[in-house]
């Protein structure tokens, strides 16, 4: 099967998943300098929540520059993992609006960890697309040096661990869990994929 139709298919959905995010904000009532100081922590989950999106984007197509060609199973696996990436501007709307009010208190643990789990689902399909096309054989290019993969595949490994972490953090420090998951995607930004041929 052709990877461009999976490719075009799943910028799509990217490019629609991040615009929604904007949609969270919105303006304050009242004291409008006030209402936007308040909001502080609205704009960091739509900022982490942005950057998560945006590079996973830009690391989607990364490796699907390696794929020679799609089959039935790689598609179902990339529309878990869009799924997921759909499924971001909710928990980062209930976050942003429970940190605004609570940063501990109230139900704000409660939708860190949703939030988390979300990130954990997102990492989980990415994980899923990468080994499923790694270890299938004709699905990616045979040029890629063995060492090289194994060098990409630790470094993403490294990355899922600590999505787990921060999740687990959420049920203490909702706060410094969104940091957690703001300093992945940062880790995420550099290249850690081989560069296609």
């Amino acid at each position: 099967m052709d990877r461009g139709r999976t490719e075009a298919f799943s910028d799509g959905v990217f490019a629609v998943a991040i615009t929604l995010l904007v949609l969270n904000l919105h303006a304050p009532e009242g004291d409008l300098k006030q209402g936007l100081l308040h909001m502080w922590p609205a704009y960091l989950a739509y900022v982490v929540s942005f950057l998560t999106v945006g590079i996973m984007w830009v690391n989607h197509h990364a490796m699907f520059q390696h794929v020679t060609r799609t089959d039935r199973t790689l598609q179902l696996l990339n529309l878990l993992l869009l799924m997921s990436v759909v499924l971001v501007p909710f928990p980062t709307d209930l976050l942003g609006e429970q940190l605004a009010h609570h940063l501990k208190a109230g139900d704000t643990i409660t939708v860190a960890f949703v939030y988390g789990l979300v990130m954990d689902f997102m990492a989980l399909g990415f994980s899923l697309v990468w080994f499923y096309a790694l270890l299938k054989p004709g699905i990616m290019q045979t040029r890629i040096p063995r060492g090289q993969l194994r060098i990409a595949t630790f470094r993403f490994s490294i990355g899922a661990f600590f999505y787990v972490v921060g999740t687990v953090v959420a049920l203490f420090q909702p706060l410094v869990s969104l940091i957690i998951f703001g300093l992945l995607s940062l880790y995420y930004a550099f290249e850690h994929l081989p560069r296609a041929e």
